[in-house]
């Protein structure tokens, strides 16, 4: 069942140092108030293509990008989060989805397909799962450590079930993350299938675990697997946004984004995540009003 509380662990939030969770927090601010820069260029039209926005599931791909650094990163639709936490380039990201040569993926990729050598980031074809074959591919070449991501629709395709039975069997060193948000656009997960990818991943002997998109629980989680590779981990997280666009139906299951800030308000860091999000907030305000200062194509 889905919960913000899905395989919780009490206090997990010691096992990481001060330094740690303030990055992450850092790495979730900076993504929330870009993808709100977009949202604000897109309902004014400067915006023309297609938009899939991170907003409210930022916190998986920031703790990913502190515990699994170093990867090379195949995303799906939905990776502007990724993009950002692994350290691209905010000035080029804002010229790629206004449509400039400038942009991270020259202008071609748009929001759905970015592509970044700078961050070895992969772009994403358009169809559904195709990346994890590929990422599957990649790994099994060049023994690198590997990041694919995919939705809880895309990981019911046949050919990521193969890929992931094959990346078992060759011991790959990569990482599958299922961004688990309950829905394929609109349609539940029960409506589609009666089975878990846990248990699937997990019956080709991949380490699997099922988790709400609780930063410290994906840290805990990724360093107990340790060395032992490849991993599997469905994350339970809410898009606050439409699946394409800005639209809202209704107010989210959760918050992650407003339960961190909750908890870390208790343990007596308020004054210092205040500071962070005002940067955050400050920063990505002031890259949109340079960018778009430029002109729009």
């Amino acid at each position: 069942m889905r919960s913000q509380n899905t395989g919780a662990i009490e206090n997990v939030i010691r096992e990481l140092s001060e330094q740690d969770i303030l990055e992450i927090f850092k790495r979730i601010c900076m993504i929330r108030y870009f993808e709100l820069n977009v949202k604000k260029a897109f309902d004014k039209g400067l915006i023309k293509m297609p938009i899939y926005l991170s907003v409210g599931q930022e916190s998986v791909a920031a703790a990913l990008s502190l515990v699994y650094p170093d990867a090379a990163i195949f995303g799906q639709h939905r990776c502007h989060d990724l993009y950002l936490a692994y350290g691209g380039s905010v000035e080029a990201l804002i010229d790629e989805l206004l449509h400039r040569p400038t942009g991270c993926a020259k202008g071609m990729g748009g929001s759905a397909s970015i592509h970044s050598p700078a961050i070895n980031m992969f772009g994403h074809d358009g169809l559904m799962g195709t990346q994890i074959p590929i990422a599957v591919g990649y790994a099994f070449a060049k023994n690198k450590r590997t990041l694919a991501v995919m939705g809880d629709a895309s990981a019911e395709e046949d050919y990521v079930l193969g890929a992931l039975g094959y990346a078992a069997h060759k011991k790959l060193p990569m990482a599958f993350v299922c961004m688990d948000n309950g829905l394929s656009i609109l349609t539940k997960v029960a409506v589609r299938r009666n089975w878990k990818m846990t248990d699937i991943a997990a019956a080709f002997g991949i380490q699997a675990v099922e988790i709400t998109d609780n930063p410290w629980l994906i840290v805990h989680h990724m360093r107990k697997f340790g060395g032992a590779m490849p991993i599997f981990m469905n994350i339970h997280v809410v898009r606050h946004l439409w699946h394409n666009g800005t639209g809202v139906d209704g107010p989210p299951e959760w918050d992650r984004f407003a339960l961190i800030k909750e908890e870390l308000q208790k343990v007596g860091m308020n004054e210092k995540i205040t500071s962070i999000e005002e940067d955050a907030r400050d920063s990505m305000d002031r890259a949109w009003e340079t960018q778009l200062a430029l002109g729009t194509i």
